[in-house]
């Protein structure tokens, strides 16, 4: 996949509220700090389309941005969405704002009907985490298509990432009969930027079947 052009449409409080659902959609979504808002920008290869913060759980809102790509050089041209969700498990949030962000991924999650898939980013730095662990189990509940990232790959030995991957897989297999597909990554390094969009484009053209 190429990516023509990459732009914000909106930022909306609940899902009612998004774009007309008239594209195919993609979700990204993980803990607070892994990294969401650089892998967006190395997807779409803009330095600012995401906003980067210092402060963890920043992203409040369902962010749209609208995608410009082709297949190829002259394929036919493609529009997609692609969804800035906030992140989960930030601590010092009020109760009052963790529920609020729960109905609103509840709501969104669930009810968008144009969304195909989320992909949910794990820091791969990391062991597994409960609350990565207790979200891919919701998604795979409410039976919402997702894959995983394993993001800032390059910030440990791939030796350790490698471990941390298979840490994370073998505890889903405890209770999974099928594991999802998934991805290693770094912004830094532009790793695993061809085979994200590669997967897009895959969804896309079922999507048109």
């Amino acid at each position: 996949m190429q990516i023509k052009s990459a732009k914000y449409i909106i930022s909306s409080p609940s899902f009612d509220k998004c774009p007309k659902p008239d594209k195919p959609e993609y979700a990204f979504i993980g803990r607070s700090n892994v990294g969401k808002s650089s892998l967006i920008n190395m997807l779409v290869k803009q330095k600012n389309l995401a906003k980067i913060s210092a402060t963890p759980g920043k992203t409040q809102l369902l962010n749209h941005f609208e995608i410009e790509s082709s297949a190829k050089e002259k394929s036919p041209k493609e529009f997609w969405y692609l969804v800035d969700l906030p992140g989960y498990g930030y601590a010092k949030r009020s109760l009052s704002d963790r529920r609020r962000w729960e109905q609103m991924i509840d709501g969104y999650l669930r009810k968008r009907e144009n969304l195909i898939k989320v992909f949910v980013l794990i820091d791969a730095r990391h062991e597994p985490q409960k609350n990565d662990i207790e979200f891919v189990n919701q998604l795979d509940k409410w039976q919402v298509p997702f894959v995983l990232v394993f993001t800032k790959a390059d910030k440990e030995k791939p030796a350790v990432v490698e471990r941390n991957v298979k840490a994370f897989l073998d505890k889903l297999k405890e209770t999974w009969q099928f594991l999802p597909q998934a991805f290693v990554s770094s912004a830094e390094k532009n790793i695993g930027r061809e085979e994200i969009l590669d997967h897009i484009q895959q969804c896309n053209e079922n999507v048109k079947r």
